[in-house]
């Protein structure tokens, strides 16, 4: 599975962005997928995953601002961030979970700063 995210740039505190990751080589359809993120000088944290399912799940510290979702018809994850907060400024992974092995994409920066 390759995966290539894209959506990521610069915002100001409280805009928004959706991220993009698009899934080539392999169907994801019923594979469990999600959202990392590493900020500078930090470890990379979980934020959110979908199963194959739809089910959702979220970090504490995005519930409520960020919303997963998954186009199986266009083999892609999204992640739509709202109310982005400086803190939010990270560079953003997508995984993909693939009969236990996971997968990662190349990642994409986003910068929320006035």
């Amino acid at each position: 599975v390759q995966l290539q995210a894209s959506g990521g740039g610069l915002v100001q505190p409280g805009g928004s962005l959706r991220l993009s990751c698009a899934a080539s080589g392999s169907i994801i359809s019923r594979d469990a997928m999600g959202w990392y993120r590493q900020a500078p000088g930090k470890q990379r944290e979980w934020v959110a995953g979908i199963t194959d399912g739809g089910v959702v799940n979220y970090a504490d510290s995005v519930k409520g601002r960020f919303t997963i979702s998954r186009d199986n018809a266009k083999n892609t994850l999204y992640l739509q961030m709202n109310s982005l907060k400086p803190e939010d400024t990270a560079v953003f992974y997508c995984t993909c979970d693939q009969f236990g092995r996971v997968y990662w994409g190349q990642g994409t920066q986003v910068t929320v700063s006035s």
